[in-house]
């Protein structure tokens, strides 16, 4: 019997090279490779129609987003109202098929009375007033600071559009707990973050530098970066590499005068590939606790030694296979240690053995499958 699904996307899922676009992409090709024939929306955002995601889905509809200040004139959330359009409801009302909502961004229409008798799944990837009111914390010009915190006082309000979900699959489970407090009758599963891994590709041995990646342009990212640079990076005498998406001029000020710390700005695919199987230490810290995990799996697949702070690996259920330091002092301590100790072998095998079957994508898409269609 033919699976059909509609997904809404938030933005257009490829190239998938930063975070909840790779959950989305990757979700979508385990999906596909079970057999589900995949009907895709996605809103375009800054990135262009690609003819690649043909290969996986059955058809794919494009929307445009309606930004800028009317957009913002709205008890909704700014990044819900932006994402309404009629194309999109008259699109899903051409079937009767199941419908994942990618992120609360893409739930205008959950509550479509039109589509009440469709089976509806949330993918949670945030809990989006804590996420933004943390980047409204970490954000120092006052004007995008106070967008943060009014889109988090509006999702705050909005979350309860979820009741109209009959699934919510999270990506952690610190938020799982969370969306079952919040919706006690509702079924919740957690359900890692796909990832661009097919198999663990760990390299054995040492090399001489650390790495932090990630999108430098999010300001949660800019701030952890910037308290590496500071308060670690800058007390060790190896070098110290920080590469990702759109680094903001203010890192490569804190970096300056420091000769072992480097930013890489924009690495290309392959060479972002060959830092993270080439550094001695992946460092991994964040300072709020929900969200996805995605940074984290790429390195225990294909990197070294890790070192996370504790509210990295919560809800994650990583933890055993990562260094854990919540203090500089404790970071610097435990990188100078495994600078000088090589990954045996071994410690690859005992990683396979953790990360098979429940962190593949494999075992994953299999799963959600499950979910949505039961076992027929």
């Amino acid at each position: 019997m033919d699976r059909h699904l509609n997904i809404i996307a938030f933005n257009i899922p490829w190239p998938a090279n930063y975070g909840g676009i790779i959950d989305v992409y990757y979700k979508m090709k385990a999906l596909h490779e079970c057999g589900v024939k995949i009907i895709l929306h996605c809103f375009e955002y800054e990135r262009a129609h690609a003819s690649e995601l043909e290969a996986i889905c059955e058809k794919v509809y494009y929307y445009k987003r309606h930004t800028g200040l009317r957009a913002n004139m709205t008890l909704l959330p700014y990044n819900v109202y932006s994402r309404k359009h009629p194309e999109l409801i008259a699109n899903l009302l051409k079937n009767d098929y199941p419908i994942l909502f990618e992120g609360l961004h893409c739930c205008y229409y959950i509550q479509d009375p039109r589509l009440r008798n469709r089976k509806k799944i949330y993918r949670e990837a945030n809990i989006e007033h804590d996420y933004y009111f943390h980047l409204a914390r970490a954000e120092k010009h006052p004007i995008r600071k106070s967008f943060f915190l009014i889109e988090a006082w509006r999702f705050r309000r909005y979350q309860k559009i979820l009741r109209h979900a009959d699934l919510m699959i999270a990506v952690s489970t610190t938020d799982a707990d969370y969306l079952r407090h919040q919706f006690p009758d509702k079924q919740v599963e957690f359900m890692p973050c796909f990832h661009t891994n097919d198999q663990i590709t760990v390299k054995p041995g040492s090399s001489d530098f650390i790495l932090y990646h990630g999108k430098l342009s999010v300001a949660e990212n800019t701030q952890a970066a910037l308290f590496l640079i500071q308060h670690v990076f800058s007390k060790l005498n190896c070098r110290c590499i920080i590469a990702g998406m759109d680094p903001p001029a203010s890192l490569s000020k804190a970096a300056a005068p420091y000769p072992n710390i480097h930013i890489e700005a924009n690495p290309p695919e392959e060479r972002m590939s060959r830092l993270i199987h080439d550094a001695q230490i992946h460092i991994l810290i964040t300072f709020q606790a929900t969200g996805l995990k995605l940074k984290l799996l790429n390195s225990l697949f294909a990197g070294r030694h890790t070192v996370v702070n504790r509210l990295m690996i919560s809800g994650s259920g990583l933890d055993q296979l990562c260094h854990i330091a919540d203090t500089p002092d404790e970071m610097i301590r435990i990188c100078r240690e495994l600078m000088q100790t090589d990954l045996t072998p071994e410690q690859v095998e005992q990683r396979r053995k953790f990360l098979y079957p429940t962190y593949s994508n494999q075992y994953q898409g299999k799963r959600l499958k499950t979910f949505i269609y039961g076992n027929k």
